[in-house]
């Protein structure tokens, strides 16, 4: 979030990111939207926001997304293109004109590359959800609002209003209705394509506006708890699972933002961790507190660890496990971009170990200097695999090949779907499987692709397969 309130620091130069973002010498920035807070007035606000980062923008590769509030709305449930008729649109839809939200995602998408699909929503508006390869790193960009149906006359209504639910005793399987959608089967479609495409790619990224979970408890102020907010992508929950388990079956990590609040998840579907790792950047100039303050201590906690962190279930009861958390400081005063909990995010890909470290810095600090720290609880480093943190029922004979760095797909004979793919790392590589049967396994890619089919699962190890490229 890029407010301009000057209550909320609005106000204050940005200098300090842009020194940081020279100092760091990024690969590539990444802004996921909100980066718009005026409603009326989207090309001179993004004027504004050229004036703020146009020496790093011009100088490094960028890509940048709306949210809500870059097309004039305080929360969007795009509906594929509907018209909203209702205060706050959370009958799903653009409130505003047509030809208004064309041109933000003209002026704020057209340097991606190609949709992956460009066919028109409802009433002409565009897509613009495509793939970037930049330094052997696949990007999948999403709009993960655009498809989203609202919640408005869908669902029981369990608040004041429609997207808010107050009641700590509802159902939570009476809000997941069959009818309601989050990315949409096109989308659907395209995370599926494009996890079963590795070429030029050895590590594997969703980029999108926000994370699939309820990130926060308290909103807009200190006791403004808040049980469950349909605006967040913990619903519904069947397509939430549907996204995070695309995403896991290409060993993909989550970069979003739009809470107000920086975080990192280890996802569950099933069961605890058995899916994706997300980190939600804080907000620049955060107009909107949120907190994360379960009422339960996290369960599975490391010794000592704040009892915020650890295996919960968020509002929806979607199981996540919270790593790390930059809560505002919950004093009236003071520095107002430090109690609000603004900042950065930064990721560290080493491509050679396929590590993966996620940091997060506040405003007005210098990276470089020797005393700078990140906020607690971060850095947090984990590997490539840990996206997949799904148990194993059973494994597959272990694979020597030829050539290092190879791709390997797993299908399932039974159904025919595809378990995973993944640029392995080195010669050998032990695949995992849930289920019992046979499999086929293809190696490689291009010319050099060899398939095994009938591959049978074992619980037992010690057989290997030796695959000639």
């Amino acid at each position: 979030g890029n407010s301009i309130n000057p209550g909320h620091g609005g106000d204050i130069p940005k200098k300090d990111l842009v020194e940081n973002i020279k100092r760091l010498q990024p690969d590539l920035l990444f802004f996921s939207g909100d980066q718009v807070y005026d409603h009326r007035r989207h090309y001179a606000a993004w004027l504004r926001f050229g004036r703020d980062f146009g020496e790093v923008i011009r100088n490094f590769p960028t890509v940048s997304i709306p949210d809500d509030h870059d097309v004039g709305q305080p929360n969007i449930w795009g509906h594929n293109g509907k018209k909203s008729t209702l205060p706050g649109a959370s009958d799903g839809g653009y409130a505003m004109p047509v030809e208004y939200v064309k041109e933000v995602e003209r002026a704020q998408t057209s340097h991606l590359p190609d949709p992956y699909d460009p066919t028109p929503i409802e009433r002409g508006i565009g897509t613009y959800y495509t793939h970037l390869n930049w330094g052997r790193i696949s990007f999948a960009i999403i709009e993960d609002r655009k498809f989203k149906t609202g919640p408005a006359g869908m669902i029981p209504k369990q608040g004041p209003r429609p997207d808010h639910i107050r009641n700590p005793d509802y159902d939570p399987k009476s809000v997941d209705v069959p009818q309601a959608r989050l990315l949409g089967e096109r989308q659907l479609k395209f995370l599926d394509e494009w996890g079963k495409d590795w070429t030029d790619a050895d590590v594997k990224v969703a980029l999108s506006q926000t994370i699939f979970c309820g990130g926060a408890h308290i909103h807009g102020r200190v006791g403004g708890r808040l049980h469950a907010d349909l605006d967040s992508n913990g619903w519904p929950q069947a397509g939430r699972n549907r996204a995070i388990a695309a995403l896991r079956k290409a060993y993909a990590f989550h970069f979003a933002g739009d809470q107000h609040l920086a975080t990192v998840f280890h996802h569950g579907i099933d069961e605890w961790r058995d899916s994706i790792y997300s980190f939600c950047v804080p907000s620049i100039a955060n107009l909107y507190l949120r907190w994360w303050k379960p009422l339960e201590p996290g369960k599975n906690r490391k010794p000592g660890e704040d009892p915020i962190l650890g295996d919960h279930l968020d509002g929806f009861h979607n199981k996540l496990t919270a790593i790390a958390v930059a809560n505002p400081t919950p004093e009236k005063g003071g520095d107002r971009l430090s109690t609000r909990a603004a900042g950065f995010g930064v990721v560290r890909i080493d491509k050679k170990t396929r590590d993966v470290t996620f940091i997060c810095w506040p405003r007005n600090v210098d990276v470089s200097a020797k005393d700078a720290k990140p906020y607690p609880g971060w850095p947090f480093t984990f590997n490539q695999l840990d996206n997949y943190g799904r148990k194993a029922v059973a494994h597959l004979p272990t694979l020597e090949i030829s050539k290092p760095d190879q791709v390997v797909q797993v299908i399932e004979d039974k159904s025919g779907a595809v378990v995973y793919t993944l640029r392995i790392k080195g010669r050998t590589f032990r695949p995992k499987v849930f289920a019992k049967g046979s499999y086929t396994v293809r190696v490689g890619e291009g010319s050099e692709l060899k398939t095994l089919k009938g591959v049978k699962a074992s619980a037992i190890g010690g057989v290997t397969l030796k695959v000639k490229l």
